[in-house]
């Protein structure tokens, strides 16, 4: 037997795999360390499972022949946007291939008088906005994070304007897709409704990954409004905070935006983004519309709020102080974790019917007082969504159990409320226990989906559930 034939038997399906995509993508295939592990978990407190290579295909076809190889070695993939996750999604718990789509990040298609574009996966929610300026429209959908509209349809992301504009399963019309053998599928259309079979798109948007590759992407879009009003109120409480928001939605009042923060995190934004609040519980919000229509709204809301116990609103035109506000809402975050400098920031989420949205959050509340811990509380009020911000010493075991132990609480009184563990981060690895709770026999329902997608479990693996092999 020869050198080489000796050499290919003992060659693992690792190895195999990685000359062949070597042949494919050249230096685009990369696996190093420090780049590993910058595509695993990013953005969340969780630890870091790094992939064994990294892969920047820059068309469906490469993504098709990446799969196609994964699937014929068995070995795992795990798609990457922009690494804003924050459950998990990213890791690679059996290692595997990062296919990293940013260089797929073109907007192929504007159609202004049918509202929509078609792009690639890799563009970002900011540069995809930029792009669309000139046309007058706007893809609305804003999670906070600068996301990849990919990304932003694996996790089904909503964010501020979810209110008005609902979440991306409301906003796409259709996908291009790669399936776990290399399979290129196309889901929906660009017509604005559809009865044509099982609705395959809004399969495919919060799957995380487990059932395909997102390598095309057809968006609604929306106009850019005349005038955009921007403002804040603050409440003594807050069950008057949310009072004003159930009557803002019981009176149908088509306000842009409403985000509730808390007065532990009006204290971190007061220092991070150099505002002057006071700090209790507070309201930021946005009207949009024509002048008029804005205006009417903003004075309709102030009413609803004055009458819910507000004690203070303020808001204005002036695009540098409506940005300074939201800029300092999309940076909570960072100001968070600056009340405890040299702490680990860990985020989560849960969804409740918007009745119940005081009582959770104030539950919340006293339980991070009764447990030791430091975080803040803020969500987008207006759809019952709230988020936790926790800062913990990665060192402190005992820390972590009662972290853990907190949000454990705040999963099942959101459960118990008729809510769901997560309203737009995913189930990812960290909602595992949370999802069988919650969906119980769904969740084989679940399992012979994915089964019937992808057999070899080659996707995404151990993320949303457990597949037993």
């Amino acid at each position: 037997m020869t050198q080489t034939e000796t050499q290919h038997l003992a060659e693992t399906p690792l190895d195999a795999l990685r000359h062949e995509l070597e042949d494919l993508l050249g230096e685009r295939l990369q696996t190093g360390q420090a780049i590993r592990e910058q595509h695993a978990n990013t953005a969340t407190g969780r630890g870091t499972q790094a992939p064994d290579m990294v892969t920047w295909p820059e068309t469906t076809e490469e993504v098709s022949r990446i799969l196609r190889a994964c699937w014929t070695h068995g070995v795992p993939v795990i798609p990457f946007g922009a690494g804003s996750s924050l459950e998990g999604q990213l890791n690679a718990p059996r290692g595997g291939v990062s296919v990293d789509m940013s260089r797929m990040a073109q907007v192929l298609e504007v159609r202004d008088e049918d509202l929509l574009a078609v792009v690639q996966p890799g563009i970002t929610r900011k540069r995809l906005n930029e792009e669309l300026r000139a046309t007058g429209l706007t893809f609305p959908i804003d999670p906070g994070a600068d996301a990849s509209v990919g990304g932003m349809c694996a996790t089904r992301a909503s964010g501020t304007n979810a209110v008005r504009y609902g979440t991306m399963a409301d906003n796409v019309l259709a996908l291009e897709v790669v399936l776990a053998d290399g399979t290129v599928v196309r889901t929906g259309s660009r017509a604005a409704k559809s009865s044509a079979g099982y609705d395959l798109t809004r399969l495919m948007i919060g799957s995380e990954g487990t059932l395909g590759v997102i390598t095309e992407a057809t968006l609604r879009l929306r106009g850019i409004p005349e005038t955009v009003l921007g403002g804040i109120a603050a409440f003594p409480d807050l069950d008057s905070a949310v009072s004003a928001v159930i009557l803002l939605v019981q009176m149908g009042l088509d306000i842009g935006r409403v985000e509730l923060l808390d007065g532990m995190q009006i204290r971190a934004c007061n220092a991070y983004s150099k505002l002057d609040l006071e700090e209790t519980v507070t309201l930021f919000f946005e009207c949009t519309g024509s002048e008029a229509v804005a205006r009417d709204t903003a004075e309709t809301f102030a009413e609803l709020a004055r009458d819910a116990g507000a004690t203070h609103i303020d808001w204005s035109t002036d695009p540098d102080t409506r940005s300074k506000l939201w800029q300092a809402r999309h940076d909570a975050y960072w100001a968070a974790l600056a009340l405890r400098p040299g702490c680990k920031g860990l985020v989560s989420d849960a969804c409740v019917p918007i009745s119940a949205l005081a009582a959770n959050i104030a539950a919340a509340q006293e339980d991070l007082q009764a447990k030791g811990l430091i975080g803040t509380i803020l969500g987008h009020v207006g759809d019952g969504n709230f988020h936790v911000v926790l800062m913990t010493d990665p060192e402190d075991a005992d820390e972590a159990r009662r972290v853990e132990d907190f949000l454990h609480g705040v999963t099942l009184r959101a459960q118990a409320a008729g809510g769901t563990c997560t309203g737009e981060h995913g189930i990812g690895q960290g909602k595992i226990g949370a999802l069988a709770e919650e969906a119980g026999p769904a969740v084989a329902v679940m399992r012979a989906v994915k089964q019937a997608l992808d057999p070899k479990n080659i996707l995404n693996p151990g993320k949303i559930f457990e597949v037993s092999q």
